[in-house]
């Protein structure tokens, strides 16, 4: 499969998740997700990535620690990138670190699993809640 259908069946496996009932550390289509969890179930789905241990992770882990989890896995697994595409991940920093990400379906469109809306969503990046947030983006393609 060539990059562009690569990418095609990120957003379509993305684009099956909305509606799916915000739900910590969940991961089943349907019935509860978050929004690191639909990141895994995603890609996993549509490119046959490995589908990462990140352990137990509190609700609010943001807010009290340092460590960048979020963007560790996102490194293992992806390159960032300025110029986010059809499949990329962005992430926003919420609290101490960047711990918040969605799926690029055509920028500034996207899908996350938003706790505030209670499901995942499309919605658009540079909105509201996301404008003046840190943000960066990362790209699976080219990854080495």
């Amino acid at each position: 499969m060539n990059e562009a259908a690569q990418r095609a069946a990120v957003v379509e496996e993305a684009r099956s998740w909305l509606g799916t009932p915000y739900h910590h550390m969940a991961g089943i289509k349907g019935a509860g997700v978050d929004c690191a969890q639909i990141l895994i179930e995603v890609y996993h789905a549509a490119l046959g990535i490995s589908k990462p241990d990140v352990g137990y992770y509190p609700i609010d882990w943001m807010m009290h620690r340092d460590e960048e989890r979020y963007l560790g896995w996102l490194r293992e697994y992806a390159t960032e990138t300025d110029n986010p595409q059809a499949g990329d991940v962005l992430i926003w920093k919420y609290g101490r670190v960047f711990s918040h990400a969605g799926i690029v379906v055509d920028y500034p469109t996207m899908i996350h699993s938003f706790r505030r809306a209670g499901m995942v969503i499309l919605d658009d990046a540079t909105l509201f809640e996301f404008a003046n947030r840190e943000r960066k983006a990362f790209t699976f393609w080219g990854h080495k």
